[in-house]
């Protein structure tokens, strides 16, 4: 990739800005653990919320969506609904609220005060530990490759050298040059610096989507996309099949990529997004980024509003630079991509478009903007999971009584040593990938049924939680051995149900330990379910006690809301393409729903405490 002066200076001036004001905020972080992991819960929400959206901007995922759009088209937009996308939704109507009553540092710290501090409690806690601490070196090594990989795609200078023998390749030269900078301000700054540098990363990111949106719809006419895309590709509702054929029209290969990703029953398919959504949805966001912001607000209103936040600032220009940069590559970018032969490479159709359609500035912009994205979902990583080491294991088994000094300069070593182990992985990707695969899809295969049994069942124990997570582990881990070849979301029903029968298993093994321990989290947290004998002793001891009748409200906010975001998502594709019949309907809905959460969810907010 050619870059100019200007390109370059906007990189080198953005790295130079974001160092500075990580190290100018870092003074504010050695105060004590709370001040280093969760900014002394004095973060406004809107910052946080914006830190939140900036975190989620990640690289691989804005190549990976722009591919799965130039394949499916609209439909494409049910596509993220496989993690869920709207588990944001799920989190800002009530789970935000619920969590962060807790007054807890850690989601491990936030199981011990679900379950106490039993034989099974504390089974509970390693395991959260061990997914935390092992999902987010996975992820660092993930991230390592992947802005190793970006890095030599878009800047022209090869920095590969020989190392005691040892061949560096310019990509993990470029990784290591990259995530030394973020580890710098982020284990130095905690919390205040991510924050801070990630509402200056978002902003960046943003400009550079709206650059990259305003180019695409001058350059790209509707009707040649009509001439390059199969018919079916503009409509965003589908029948129990895709239907959706490439083969006459300008990229008949699209059919490989269709074929390898098993999407071709798309009724079945979204049947079980929608199942398994709703369930790992309800089990609450995972212990990382997400789960410390929620625990970072000021209260449980500020949590629920800054989830809310997350979603209205991150969809619309997102998606607008995704469409853009999609329809530029069906229109011009054809001759490279057919020269990939029977395989199109869709990981290098985001480079390849910033390299041949931006402008001298605005290509510096948006890549400054996209090391902006990589830089602060790194960050919120590295930043998250030395809470886990230092408070849940440091602080809760060995040092009880560790001053606030020793314990943040602890998080400052765990912050390093993690950084170093991941980028350790990053180095043997090709012979770890199969390791850090299978640690993430087990593990977040044994996630959903004891997270949301967690919330709503009385019963529900620490054993329970423990069998629970450990037979979705095992189940994940046979899928992946032995039926590698099945798409992991039709697999997934089976895994559940090995889950959940180690929750029951689990449970039932002992009385519950800890009664006490329930009803003080029932009384904390009031969450609705399954809660009904200890509701009933709770209010025997406090007849002032209200127990949570809003299980109605928050579902029809629920649905509501993944609606309002479905709006934000396809607004700015329908607008890209001129479908402007469509673009006014979505717009009325998007109105229309942010109406309803505005009068029954954000006003009933004032009575949440």
């Amino acid at each position: 990739m050619t870059l100019s002066f200007w390109d370059i200076a906007i990189v080198a001036a953005y790295v130079v800005g974001v160092l500075g004001l990580g190290f100018y905020l870092s003074k504010r972080a050695s105060k004590n653990l709370e001040s280093y992991f969760l900014g002394g819960n004095q973060l406004p929400w809107y910052y946080l919320g914006l830190s939140n959206a900036s975190g989620m901007f990640d690289i691989s995922g804005t190549m990976w969506t722009v591919g799965i759009l130039f394949v499916y088209g609209l439909k494409s937009a049910w596509l993220p609904w496989l993690w869920p996308v709207w588990n944001q939704v799920f989190v800002f109507v009530y789970l935000a609220i619920w969590m962060r009553r807790s007054s807890v540092m850690t989601g491990a710290e936030w199981i011990t005060f679900r379950f106490g501090d039993g034989k099974g409690a504390k089974l509970s806690h390693i395991i959260i530990v061990i997914f935390a601490v092992i999902s987010v070196l996975g992820f660092i090594a993930y991230f390592f490759e992947g802005i190793g990989k970006y890095c030599t795609s878009i800047l022209p200078w090869d920095l590969a050298f020989d190392f005691l023998g040892y061949q560096v390749s310019s990509a993990k030269s470029y990784a290591l040059i990259v995530c030394g900078l973020t580890s710098l301000y982020t284990i130095k700054g905690g919390m205040h610096s991510v924050v801070a540098t990630e509402v200056m990363q978002f902003f960046v990111m943003t400009i550079a989507c709206i650059g990259v949106g305003i180019i695409a719809y001058n350059m790209v006419d509707a009707g040649e996309i009509d001439k390059i895309v199969p018919n079916g590709w503009k409509d965003l509702f589908f029948g129990w099949n895709l239907n959706l054929d490439w083969s006459n029209s300008a990229f008949p290969q699209v059919n490989n990529k269709i074929a390898k990703d098993g999407f071709d029953l798309f009724g079945l398919l979204f049947v079980l997004m929608v199942l398994k959504g709703i369930l790992a949805s309800t089990a609450g966001p995972v212990p990382s980024y997400d789960m410390q912001r929620i625990l970072a607000a000021k209260n449980p209103a500020d949590a629920a509003k800054m989830s809310f936040l997350t979603i209205c600032v991150l969809f619309v220009p997102r998606y607008f630079m995704i469409i853009g940069f999609t329809v530029l590559a069906l229109v011009f970018l054809g001759p490279e991509l057919m020269a990939m032969g029977d395989t199109i490479d869709f990981e290098q159709v985001l480079p390849m478009a910033i390299n041949k359609f931006l402008p001298v500035g605005l290509k510096g912009l948006m890549l400054a903007g996209f090391l902006a994205a990589f830089m602060g979902t790194f960050a919120a990583f590295v930043n998250s999971a030395p809470a886990y080491i230092v408070n849940d294991i440091y602080k809760k088994y060995i040092n009880p009584g560790a001053s606030d000094r020793r314990l943040v300069n602890y998080s400052i070593l765990s912050s390093l040593l993690l950084v170093v182990v991941g980028i350790i992985f990053g180095f043997n990707a090709s012979s770890l990938n199969e390791l850090i695969l299978w640690l993430s899809s087990a593990l977040y295969g044994g996630y959903v049924a004891a997270n949301v049994l967690k919330w709503v069942w009385w019963r529900f124990t620490g054993h329970g939680y423990f069998w629970g997570m450990l037979f979705g582990l095992v189940a994940s881990t046979v899928k992946l051995f032995f039926f590698s070849e099945y798409v992991d979301i039709f697999v997934f029903p089976i895994i559940l149900l090995f889950s959940l029968l180690g929750c029951i298993i689990g449970t039932y093994l002992e009385p519950l330990p800890n009664r006490q321990q329930v009803k003080d989290f029932y009384r904390k947290t009031r969450p609705w379910g399954l809660w009904g004998p200890i509701k009933r002793e709770v209010m025997a001891e406090d007849p002032s006690f209200l127990p949570n009748k809003d299980f109605k409200r928050d579902s029809f906010n629920i649905v509501i809301g993944i609606i309002w975001q479905m709006a934000q998502v396809v607004i700015p594709i329908y607008f890209m393409l001129r479908e402007n019949t469509e673009m006014i309907i979505w717009c009325a809905v998007l109105i229309l729903t942010s109406y309803f959460l505005k009068k029954y969810w954000w006003n009933n907010l004032k009575n949440v405490s």
